[in-house]
């Protein structure tokens, strides 16, 4: 047997890859990363996983390339094998990678889902989706609200959003609004943490998924993993739900890794029942019959309400949506056109002629985004960017679908008024029922 150790790359996007490399590489003798490649994210490429996170056998750290540099990279150092590691891809786009990777000379690997799950000493519930956008947030709301009204201490964990520095992000705690501040949050980082500390309940995300379970596990009855994409949780669940989307029949069987998600679901939440056709609700229905069929299935709305209607009623409006819901997550519309059709809307302002900077750079990326506008809001930049593009945009007032008020953050010199939007479960089961006879 050859002593040669095995030179890869882990493909990634900024979390599943660096949790990856954290539980099945760090300290593996047998392999040596040489790189990761970054896609989705903005702004990742460039910069370097620290010695710090990499352990003894990468005294230097990992550097990280943008992934259209992946071909070039697998010659320069001679790479054996390229592990796929980041979510919301179609098959199609997972093969195109693979194809990219093979015919440069490399395997094409994906790992387990399994063996890079972390095993608690608390009874773990995740929440994860088999595609971007489907209601993973509302459903997780839900779940928390059920677990502290049964007297349970609720810890959170959500999914990696590391686009800082990574060594101050390795495990970080956020239990009021200053811990946000404290720790430089982007606006996509306050949409997922806020609304767990609105709701009293303490979240934690970072980059080191092992230290942060320990630290979760001191204070905590049940722990809740928020998932992010439709990634499979990095923690092994006790109960697992996963969140489909009638919205995009089909999908639930077309994404990596959403399938998987759908396979391994104990409970699955159709949601957005109530904005779908009846037939395509059925689609998938008769999915979750052909590859699941043992999951308890939960159907929902997601009940939308709007701040102030006689903003939005014989307006032309500018509608403001999460932006990987609208980017990645391929969503023509989102919670705030729903409520902009919903209330009479004149018209919806296409923000196009009016784009700036990284928005623009958004849009190119993303062709097929809808009439609205996504919140980009990985970076100071891009918030800078979006505060003009809506500035120049010809309109009499915005709606912002985003889950937190964006008007905090940057100025809206328009009329402007929120959408807020929650589950709201079908008949039975419900999360209740089914908490109930897990607690």
């Amino acid at each position: 047997m050859s002593d040669k150790k095995v030179r890869a790359i882990i493909i990634g996007a900024a979390g599943r890859d660096f949790h990856n490399f954290n539980v099945m590489f760090r300290n593996n003798p047998n392999y040596e990363i040489v790189a990761f490649t970054a896609a989705q994210i903005p702004d990742i490429e460039g910069r370097m996983y620290p010695p710090s996170l990499a352990g003894e056998l990468y005294p230097n750290g990992i550097p990280i390339y943008g992934e259209e540099e992946l071909a070039s990279l697998i010659k320069q150092h001679n790479v054996d094998e390229c592990i796929l590691s980041y979510s919301d891809l179609s098959y199609e786009t997972v093969m195109h990678i693979g194809s990219k990777v093979m015919a440069a000379g490399a395997k094409f690997s994906m790992l387990g889902s399994y063996p890079t799950m972390l095993k608690s000493t608390k009874p773990v519930i995740s929440i994860t989706a088999v595609r971007t956008g489907c209601g993973k947030s509302q459903t997780t709301r839900a779940v928390v609200k059920a677990l502290l009204s049964a007297g349970k201490k609720v810890v959170s964990v959500r999914h990696p959003m590391p686009y800082g520095d990574l060594e101050k992000m390795k495990v970080q705690r956020f239990a009021e609004i200053a811990d946000l501040d404290k720790h430089n949050c982007t606006i996509e980082e306050m949409e997922e943490y806020e609304p767990h500390i609105a709701m009293g309940s303490v979240i934690y995300s970072g980059v080191d998924y092992e230290a942060i379970l320990r630290e979760a596990e001191k204070e905590a009855d049940v722990i809740v993993w928020d998932g992010g994409n439709n990634d499979m949780p990095f923690y092994k669940p006790d109960l697992s739900i996963v969140v489909a989307d009638p919205l995009r029949p089909g999908h639930e069987i077309s994404y990596y890794p959403g399938e998987v998600n759908l396979r391994m679901a104990d409970v699955v939440v159709i949601n957005k029942v109530d904005s779908a056709y009846p037939e395509d609700v059925e689609i998938v229905l008769e999915n979750i019959r052909e590859y699941n069929p043992k999951a308890q299935v939960i159907l929902a709305a997601s009940a939308i309400m709007v701040e102030d209607p006689s903003i939005i009623t014989g307006k032309r409006v500018l509608v403001i949506e999460d932006g990987p819901t609208l980017t990645h997550g391929e969503m023509a519309i989102g919670a705030g056109v729903v409520a902009a059709r919903r209330f009479g809307a004149y018209e919806l302002v296409d923000p196009r002629p009016y784009l700036v900077g990284r928005i623009q750079e958004t849009f190119e990326t993303y062709p097929e985004i809808g009439t609205l506008l996504p919140a980009m809001g990985y970076g100071e930049q891009q918030m800078k960017d979006l505060e003009a593009t809506i500035a120049n945009t010809d309109c009499d007032s915005v709606v912002i679908g985003t889950p937190i008020n964006l008007g905090r953050f940057i100025k809206i010199n328009q009329p402007n008024t929120r959408v807020f939007y929650e589950l709201a479960e079908i008949g039975l089961p419900n999360i209740k029922s089914i908490l109930k006879k897990f607690l």
